[in-house]
């Protein structure tokens, strides 16, 4: 639902980041249906699949591979943006302070910032386009503990804010527990069980 987080859980290999790619229409499902408010996304093609992956951005597990390291933090928040034609150089220091970044780090490279710092980034590239989800995939497992907690809790002020919507895929319960609304447990590429966290 609308300003809730679902946590995808289940052992390495059971189909957590392959779910995440066909729900990002990276990979084509075998079978079954995504909506996205109300429409229809397996079926879209072209421009208007294009439109609508403005609203589906993720975050990807590893924040030391995820940034082009030949990029300045303002390039790469800024590309999706002029991907798409609405590039604003003010947006990308305000998405910065958001993310608990000033704006000289738009100045910068990746290879500058720790690791916590990186994952801030790609959250504010992921927030560029204004999207209605993000999918969160294994976003926080790279990171030490004292840094996840900081990264969670970003997460859920960012969701507060801007009403997101979260998928969040881990396998650490404790922090699916932390952040999510409902659960969805997978094995061998089945979700075979839904529910609220509790």
């Amino acid at each position: 639902n609308k300003g809730e987080t679902l946590g995808i859980v289940g052992e390495s290999g059971c189909g957590k980041s392959t779910l995440a790619r066909v729900l990002l229409r990276l990979m084509e499902a075998s079978g079954g249906d995504i909506t996205l408010n109300g429409v229809p996304l397996m079926s879209m093609k072209g421009r208007a699949l294009r439109e609508t992956r403005r609203n589906l951005q993720v975050v990807f597990q590893d924040p030391y591979s995820s940034l082009d390291p030949r990029m300045t933090v303002h390039e790469i928040i800024a590309e999706p943006m002029r991907i798409h034609g609405c590039y604003d150089p003010d947006r990308i220091i305000k998405l910065l302070a958001h993310v608990g970044l000033g704006p000289e780090a738009a100045e910068r490279r990746p290879g500058q910032f720790s690791g916590g710092q990186r994952q801030r980034i790609a959250i504010a590239r992921a927030l560029a386009l204004q999207p209605d989800v993000l999918i969160l995939d294994e976003a926080v497992s790279a990171l030490d503990v004292s840094i996840q907690a900081q990264v969670i809790n970003l997460l859920k002020e960012l969701q507060v804010e801007f009403g997101l919507t979260y998928i969040f895929i881990s396998h650490d319960l404790s922090v699916v527990r932390h952040i999510s609304d409902d659960v969805a447990v997978m094995y061998a590429g089945q979700i075979v069980e839904i529910g609220q966290v509790a």
